[in-house]
């Protein structure tokens, strides 16, 4: 069984049992007032299991194991043994990582929680974007774009949401999520780099033929 089958069957079983008992859902969402106060810092990882609901459930699972499997078995080819470590390490602390500026922003803030898997999620996505630019992503299922064309799209509206403000979606997870999935294939695999921009390149250079 894939590491990626074992966390989307794990955050499922987690995020269903939260929906039908709260008191257990509200020990492991982000609050970050709650993270302050009582340092109870294991929520930055726990609130990465539990959703608000199916729809915010399935939609993260499904992301992820769409482009999990794959991250996984790249993870295997260049890093043998390690990348299982690797790809564990990826998704838990993009999770982590994506939800620190949220913990600085809301502090403060008692009322404010934060919950779901889209930091990690995010980062393992712009992990295989900065790998793979010009593998084909289907928004909505139907709405066909290279990889790196949805990433700039992604970033650019998560940029736009969090800097607004006014929707209940954490956008600033997203965002994060992403730079960190991009940082961290950057330096395990430093040739994803210069390999990210000659794919680019030629796809580019395809059209002036």
């Amino acid at each position: 069984m894939s590491i990626t089958l074992i966390l989307v069957l794990l955050t499922g079983g987690i995020s269903y049992y939260a929906f039908n008992n709260y008191s257990f859902m509200d020990k492991m969402l982000l609050n970050p007032y709650r993270v302050m106060k009582k340092n109870e810092y294991y929520r930055f990882l726990t609130s990465g299991f539990v959703h608000a609901d199916f729809g915010h459930l399935i939609f993260n699972m499904l992301s992820l194991w769409f482009v999990g499997e794959g991250i996984e078995r790249l993870f295997a080819m260049l890093f043998g043994a390690n990348g299982s470590f690797y790809y564990l390490f990826l998704y838990l602390v993009g999770i982590i990582v994506s939800d620190i500026p949220t913990f600085m922003k809301h502090r403060n803030n008692s009322n404010y929680n934060s919950l779901g898997a889209s930091g990690g999620v995010s980062a393992v996505l712009f992990a295989a974007i900065l790998y793979a630019p010009l593998m084909d992503i289907y928004l909505y299922f139907f709405i066909q774009l290279k990889a790196f064309i949805f990433g700039i799209l992604f970033l650019g509206y998560s940029l736009f949401e969090a800097r607004r403000g006014t929707s209940y979606v954490n956008h600033s997870a997203h965002l994060y999520g992403a730079i960190f999935g991009m940082v961290f294939m950057a330096v395990v695999y430093p040739d994803a780099v210069p390999g990210f921009f000659q794919q680019i390149g030629d796809w580019i250079s395809g059209f002036a033929r």
